[in-house]
């Protein structure tokens, strides 16, 4: 059974830092792109950040420049590093997973979903 297990989330001050991780289990983790989504209260789910499997990445223009995904392939864990957080990034974010190679932005193309860790950045 496909598990995706996020963690790290939790209340920071803007301009704080947080690091996200995402386990994964029961798939060939190498061969799936991997992305992040987020989700606020009354927004819709948007697209943060993804990363192909020759680590090519994309990013949101809202997050370009302050967040940062990565993988290690060896330990079955994406990250999102998350600096000079702003209150408007405060959101539930969720990791993902899809078979590819290229990063896309549509949620719907994604097969696989953690559950989902909560940012919330104070002002």
């Amino acid at each position: 059974q496909v598990q995706l297990v996020e963690s790290g989330g939790g209340l920071v001050q803007a301009g704080g830092s947080l690091r996200l991780s995402c386990a994964a289990s029961a798939f060939t983790f190498g061969s799936y792109v991997l992305g992040w989504f987020r989700q606020a209260p009354g927004k819709e789910r948007e697209f943060v950040a993804g990363i192909g499997l020759t680590d090519n990445t994309d990013y949101a223009d809202s997050v370009k420049g302050r967040f940062t995904i990565s993988r290690d392939n060896a330990k079955n864990t994406v990250y999102l590093q998350m600096n000079s957080l702003k209150p408007e990034d405060t959101a539930v974010y969720s990791c993902a997973a899809r078979r590819g190679f290229r990063v896309v932005i549509g949620s719907h193309q994604y097969e696989y979903w953690g559950q989902g860790t909560q940012v919330t950045v104070s002002s």
